[in-house]
C-alpha cells in the first residue's frame, strides 16, 4: 500500500476508508451518546426551575375575614374581602386580597353563611342588588337570593357558590377558601 491507509477490495474493486472512517463512526457514536448523557440531567434541571408555574393552587384552607361582632344579625350580608399570603410561582406577596365573600348572619343567630363574591356564570363581582334585597351581577343583570339561589330568568348556571365557615373561640370568622370555575354548571374548584 501506498502512504495512505485505503485498501483495494480485489472483489469489487472499490477501496474502502478503513480505519480512519470506523474511528470517525465510533466518536460519532461516543458523542451521541454523550449527548443523550447530559440531556437527562439537564432536563430534570429545567424540570426542576419551571416547578412552580406547573404546581397546583394549595387545596381550600380556612382564613380568617372578620370578627363575629363586625357582622349584623339582622340577616342582611356584608362583603369582606378574602386577604392572605400567597405565592405566584417563585414569587411570595404579603397580605394579598384574593378574592370577596358575602358573610351572613339570621337574627339571633351565631351561625354564618358564606358566599363567594363571585358570579357563578362569567366570574363578575356580585354586588348588592337595588333596594338591597337581593344580591346582583351587573355584567349580566342576574340576581340572587340572599342564600345565594338564582332569581330567574339568569343566564347563571348554578346558584352563587357557597364556602364554609368556622367561628374561634375568640369570634373570629374564618372561610374555607376556594375559588371556582365559572360558567359550568357543577360546583368546579379551579386548580
Amino acid at each position: 500500500m501506498t502512504g495512505h491507509d485505503h485498501r483495494h477490495d480485489v472483489r469489487s474493486g472499490a477501496v474502502s476508508a478503513g480505519e480512519p472512517r470506523r474511528g470517525f463512526l465510533v466518536k460519532a457514536f461516543a458523542i451521541a451518546c454523550g449527548g443523550l448523557a447530559s440531556l437527562v440531567p439537564a432536563a430534570a434541571g429545567v424540570w426542576a426551575f419551571l416547578d412552580p408555574l406547573g404546581r397546583r393552587s394549595a387545596a381550600a384552607r380556612f382564613i380568617p375575614v372578620a370578627e363575629l361582632g363586625a357582622i349584623p344579625a339582622d340577616g342582611v350580608p356584608r362583603r369582606f374581602p378574602v386577604i392572605t399570603d400567597r405565592t405566584d410561582a417563585w414569587t411570595g406577596y404579603a397580605a394579598e386580597p384574593i378574592g370577596a365573600v358575602w358573610l351572613r348572619r339570621e337574627p339571633g343567630s351565631e351561625a354564618v353563611q358564606a358566599l363567594t363574591a363571585k358570579c357563578p356564570h362569567a366570574g363578575c363581582s356580585v354586588e348588592m342588588g337595588p333596594g338591597g334585597r337581593c344580591f346582583r351581577c351587573p355584567c349580566h343583570n342576574s340576581e340572587f337570593t340572599f342564600d345565594g339561589a338564582i332569581v330567574a330568568p339568569s343566564p347563571s348556571p348554578r346558584a352563587m357558590d357557597s364556602l364554609e365557615c368556622e367561628i374561634d373561640k375568640e369570634g373570629r370568622v374564618a372561610v374555607k377558601w376556594q375559588d371556582f370555575l365559572a360558567g359550568v354548571a357543577g360546583k368546579v374548584a379551579k386548580r
